[in-house]
């Protein structure tokens, strides 16, 4: 009992360390990057604000929710807390400017994040087609995936063709060179990731899985995180020379031996902390690699930053 009580301790001393070095760097060197004051007048229009006939697919940076459909999951005030990592739904997400979402499915279809479930990911689809309905040049990429542990559903490749239809955009590497209007009418990059390992064709309406890639570190330390973010990124191409979308998560994750297992204090330790990690990105000369930015419980400044840097890039400013 007396080494558990010792390591706790010496967990949450680790924890006031890391999070020290992020306050301290954000006083000390600021959360300025190209286009960090821009404030997009609408939103749910971004993309089309920001002209699709200039704006290609390759200078976006995405903003992306992590566990995109987990408002309702599980039992509120009971299982609930430990695997939200959203309050809004898909549709609120998209209207608040997030254009990448990450949906983890079980068997039956239903949505899911580990063990515990939520709707079904009709509702997920659902959303994303009412939304399109209401814009004209918004471009949306859907990551769904089988959840470790599950299988994959039933024909699910043939069911995402019919309720997505004209929306997808077929695989297709020179897609990142290309400007929103070229795409057009096409509004969804739909990347399938099932468990049992599938290779859509070329010109399919599905994307593989290696068109959307990550490099995850399950940690609860916030700086840990942000300088592996940091590590792995440096690794990448500049997104020009890029022909898969990378994404980099501002995320922290609870731990099976810490008492604190609800997703949300937890992620709040590098929340805060996404305009730093732009603003560092330039000072270490990677800014010119970032392309998709996660993280839970989305919020509009977290939009707003990652809209800016698209601005400053489709203005030579970046």
């Amino acid at each position: 009992m007396g080494a558990e009580i010792s390591k706790q301790i010496e967990r949450r001393k680790a924890i006031a360390r890391e999070k020290k070095i992020l306050v301290d760097m954000l006083y000390g060197q600021g959360s300025e990057f190209p286009g960090s004051d821009y404030v997009p007048p609408d939103r749910a229009n971004w993309m089309s604000l920001l002209n699709p006939d200039e704006i290609k697919i390759n200078q976006i940076v995405w903003p992306g929710t992590h566990d995109s459909a987990t408002n309702d999951i599980g039992i509120p005030l009971v299982t609930r807390p430990l695997a939200q990592c959203q309050s809004l739904s898909i549709y609120q997400q998209l209207r608040i400017g997030a254009r990448l979402l990450d949906i983890r499915v079980q068997e039956h279809g239903l949505v899911c994040h580990g063990i515990l479930v939520s709707y079904s990911v009709d509702v997920v689809l659902h959303d994303i087609n009412k939304f399109l309905k209401e814009t004209r040049s918004e471009i949306i990429v859907l990551e769904i995936r089988t959840e470790y542990g599950h299988k994959d559903p039933q024909d699910f490749d043939k069911y995402l063709e019919d309720r997505l239809g004209q929306h997808l955009i077929p695989q297709d590497d020179q897609v990142f060179s290309k400007t929103i209007s070229e795409l057009l009418p096409g509004r969804v990059i739909c990347v399938w990731k099932p468990r049992e390992p599938q290779l859509p064709k070329a010109g399919s309406g599905l994307w593989s899985s290696g068109y959307l890639t990550d490099n995850w570190i399950d940690t609860d330390l916030p700086w840990t995180k942000f300088e592996s973010n940091i590590k792995y990124l440096r690794m990448q191409q500049p997104v020009v020379h890029r022909r898969h979308f990378y994404r980099v998560e501002n995320t922290a994750t609870p731990q099976a031996d810490n008492p604190i297992v609800c997703v949300k204090p937890v992620t709040g330790r590098i929340h805060p902390y996404s305009r730093l990690f732009m603003s560092q990105c330039f000072v270490r000369g990677l800014g010119d690699r970032l392309q998709v930015l996660s993280t839970d419980f989305i919020d509009e400044d977290f939009v707003d930053a990652c809209v800016g840097l698209t601005s400053a890039r489709v203005q030579g400013k970046a």
